[in-house]
């Protein structure tokens, strides 16, 4: 994980959309043309939303063979922080790489899997609506300040929230057309 263990939000970073290019073509050229979409994630993917100063990015597997080999080859490029998701089907791992300013996290998922596609639910329907975007980034500031030090708790409190969303878009695909 990335290593400042306080949970700190800034405010939204315009570059964060160019850096996130940046690392892209990074990936890209450590996995070859083997490697399934890149995906910017998370709040640093979200214009406006304040974030952890950590850019998010799915890489997309077939299957954790090939998570392992992507693990591994991406050790060269910096990725030397790994932390693998034990019991997961579908997240094998988060790697990271970076300084307390910037930090990547790279996870590495089941392309087409419903965590795949939950992720990119949610970040979309954050860009879609700048006042659940807000209101989602009060509450982060808000459960930072709480939590401090304990990253784990900050994360967990914003589940509510998520899920909440996750519904609601959930329930929506689920209705029929008229």
């Amino acid at each position: 994980m990335a290593p400042n263990v306080r949970v700190v939000i800034v405010d939204y970073n315009p570059e964060w959309p160019r850096l996130f290019e940046e690392e892209k073509l990074r990936l890209r050229a450590a996995l070859g043309s083997c490697a399934g979409s890149i995906e910017h994630m998370g709040s640093t993917s979200v214009p406006g939303l304040g974030a952890k100063p950590i850019i998010d990015i799915m890489v997309g597997v077939r299957d954790r063979a090939e998570a392992d080999l992507f693990q591994r080859q991406l050790e060269p490029a910096g990725y030397l922080d790994v932390t693998p998701e034990p019991g997961e089907t579908e997240w094998f791992y988060c790697l990271g790489r970076g300084t307390r300013e910037l930090y990547y996290h790279v996870h590495l998922v089941v392309e087409g899997s419903r965590h795949w596609g939950r992720q990119l639910a949610f970040r979309d329907r954050l860009r879609a609506d700048p006042g659940l975007a807000a209101e989602y980034d009060e509450l982060k500031r808000r459960l930072a300040d709480r939590h401090g030090e304990d990253r784990k708790g900050y994360t967990d409190a914003k589940t509510e929230f998520i899920t909440r969303v996750l519904r609601k878009l959930d329930s929506a695909l689920d209705e029929p057309e008229q």
